[in-house]
């Protein structure tokens, strides 16, 4: 009796162990998702930020340089989460974010580089470089790195990429992101989908003044990049960052 005794002890404490560790591991996942979201949208941040100086034509060398992204990408980045992107090994987070968040910031930079010629040439108005397809094109080569889904979208009627058009689960949270008791609230969305296998993360993005010039008024005028404005006012859902990170992925990082 004894015996059997202990045995059951012993398999109830390896139990209780292994659901703590699950629990661990599914807070790991869904910060890191967070973090992932905020530092793709803290880019786009810092593009918005210089976008007269991207786009200026009367020099053939821009003052917007990839450093220079760098550093205020990762000031924005620090200024909403405290952790310092230049010092991950340090960071007080996960291990998986560090490792997502160090590639995540590397091709980050390698966009705004891909754009360096194009940035350099004079004459030109518009170069191509918004907060858009910065994040768009980070987001693609993030993804293919490391399988983790990563994109920008938004709701259907201000979508302006079709290759980014939402699917079900992020036009729903986007409806209720968009109803104004939500207004203000830049908060991250988590979810835990598919039995529980998968975590979502939803990083709502409000329109500020910066982003009016191409995304609000007057409507259905043509902006820089030959897109029609949206008529959107500041503090209006424009759209979110979205990130899927599914736990068998957790083997291989």
């Amino acid at each position: 009796m004894r015996i059997y005794l202990l045995c059951f002890v012993a398999v109830w404490c390896l139990s209780q162990a292994v659901s703590v560790a699950a629990e661990d591991t599914d807070s790991d996942v869904s910060e890191t998702a967070r973090l992932l979201a905020i530092l793709l949208d803290s880019g786009r941040v810092a593009i918005g930020r210089n976008q007269a100086q991207i786009n200026d034509p009367s020099g053939a060398q821009t003052a917007f340089t990839q450093e220079l992204f760098a550093a205020q990408t990762a000031g924005i980045f620090k200024e909403r989460t405290g952790h310092n992107v230049n010092d991950l090994p340090n960071a007080s987070m996960p291990a998986l974010a560090k490792r997502l968040l160090e590639r995540l910031f590397l091709e980050s930079k390698k966009t705004v580089e891909s754009y360096q010629p194009v940035l350099n040439m004079k004459g030109l108005k518009y170069k191509g470089l918004i907060p858009a397809t910065f994040g768009t094109e980070t987001a693609t080569r993030f993804q293919k790195w490391s399988g983790v889904y990563l994109k920008q979208t938004a709701p259907e009627h201000l979508l302006r990429n079709a290759n980014n058009k939402p699917d079900s689960f992020e036009a729903e949270h986007m409806k209720e992101l968009s109803e104004a008791s939500f207004q203000g609230n830049k908060g991250t969305v988590i979810s835990k989908i598919d039995g529980g296998n998968s975590v979502r993360a939803l990083l709502p993005l409000f329109y500020e003044k910066t982003c009016l010039s191409c995304h609000g008024e007057p409507k259905g005028e043509r902006d820089i990049s030959g897109y029609s404005k949206e008529g959107g006012k500041e503090g209006q859902l424009g759209g979110v960052i979205s990130v899927k990170i599914d736990m068998s992925q957790l083997a291989g990082r």
